[in-house]
C-alpha cells in the first residue's frame, strides 16, 4: 500500500493507522483478533515508572456517540512492561509507540531515564494525568506548568518525543506550540474529553472521581477543529485523533494536515475497524487518482 506510506518524525509508517492508547493494551489481545501487523503502528496502554492499580468503582459508561471512562491508568509498571511486553511488539511490523504518564515531574523523569535504555520508535508523554505533587492541576491544562515538563523531558529523553494534548486545555494551540518551542519531535492530539454522569437512583456521580473522559464518535468534530487549528499553528508533525470510526473519518483528519491518525473507541466497536479504515484509506485515494497523502495533507 504505497500509496499510504508515511513518515512521523523519523519513523516510517507503511499506513497512517495506530491504535490509540489505553485501547489496546500492548497488542496482544487484537492479535489475537487480526493481523496487528498490518496497521502503520501501535501505541502501549499509558504506563507509569511503578504499577498502579488504576480507579475504584465504574470503569467504562456508554453514553449516545460515545463512551465515558475513569480506569485511572492501570498499568504494570514500566519494568513489568520491558520484561514481558517490549520483545514482542518489537518484532511485529509495526512502529512501536509507547505511552509514559505520571503523577507527579519526578515520575516522568524517572520513566523516560529507564525508557532511554530500551529500543522504541516514538515516546508519547500522556501530560494528561493528574500532577498529585500541585493540587490534581493536570499538566496539560495551563501551558505554562506544561512548559517545565516538556523541557526537562526533552532535555533527557533520547527518543522521539511526542507530546499527547488534552482537549481541556485553556488553549491548546499555545499548548502545541511551546511543545514545538521545548523541542517536542511531534504531538498528538486529543485525548479524551471532561465529562459526568449521574446516578439519579443514588442522586450522586456515577463514577467515584466525579468526572470521567469522553471519546467515541461524539466528541469528532471537536477533535477535527482542534487538530486543523494545531496543525495550522505549528511545523512539528501532528497525530490526530478523537471519534475516528471509518475511513473517511480519517481522510478529514489528513485534509486538516494531521500526518498520523489513531483509532480508539473504534476497536471496542469493531476490534479489527482500523483494518477497514486502511482499505478504505486505500480504495479512496486510488479512485481519485492520488498517488500519496501528501496529496491532500493539510489541503484544507
Amino acid at each position: 500500500m504505497s500509496r499510504l506510506k508515511t513518515e512521523f518524525a523519523g519513523a516510517a509508517f507503511k499506513n497512517p493507522v495506530v491504535l490509540a492508547s489505553g485501547t489496546c493494551g500492548f497488542g496482544r489481545e487484537l492479535a489475537e483478533c487480526f493481523d496487528i501487523e498490518k496497521l502503520g503502528g501501535l501505541s502501549s496502554k499509558g504506563m507509569m515508572i511503578h504499577p498502579h492499580g488504576g480507579n475504584d468503582g465504574i470503569r467504562i459508561w456508554e453514553t449516545p456517540s460515545g463512551i465515558m471512562n475513569s480506569v485511572g491508568l492501570e498499568n504494570p509498571g514500566i519494568e513489568s512492561f520491558i520484561e514481558k511486553d517490549l520483545d514482542w511488539i518489537n518484532e511485529k511490523n509495526v512502529v512501536n509507540i509507547v505511552n509514559l504518564g505520571g503523577h507527579a515531574k519526578e515520575d516522568y523523569y524517572r520513566g523516560v531515564e529507564r525508557l532511554n535504555d530500551v529500543h522504541l520508535d516514538l515516546l508519547e508523554l500522556n501530560i494528561s494525568c493528574p500532577n498529585v505533587k500541585e493540587g490534581g492541576m493536570n499538566f496539560g491544562v495551563k501551558t505554562e506548568a506544561a512548559r517545565e515538563l516538556v523541557r526537562e523531558v526533552r532535555k533527557i529523553c533520547r527518543h522521539k518525543l511526542v507530546v499527547k494534548l488534552s482537549p481541556n486545555a485553556e488553549d491548546i494551540v499555545s499548548l502545541s506550540r511551546m511543545c514545538e518551542e521545548e523541542g517536542a519531535d511531534g504531538v498528538s492530539l486529543t485525548n479524551t474529553f471532561l465529562a459526568m454522569a449521574i446516578d439519579i437512583k443514588k442522586k450522586a456521580p456515577l463514577f467515584n472521581n466525579g468526572y470521567a473522559g469522553l471519546s467515541g464518535p461524539a466528541i469528532k468534530p471537536i477533535a477535527l477543529r482542534m487538530v486543523h487549528q494545531v496543525c495550522k499553528a505549528v511545523k512539528i508533525p501532528v497525530m490526530g485523533l478523537g471519534g475516528i470510526t471509518s475511513w473517511q473519518d480519517a481522510i478529514e483528519f489528513i485534509m486538516a494536515g494531521a500526518q498520523v491518525v489513531q483509532i480508539g473507541t473504534g476497536t471496542f466497536m469493531k476490534p479489527d475497524i482500523s483494518l477497514d479504515i486502511i482499505a478504505g484509506m486505500e480504495k479512496y485515494l486510488k479512485d481519485n487518482h492520488i498517488e500519496s497523502l501528501d496529496e491532500i495533507r493539510g489541503i484544507v
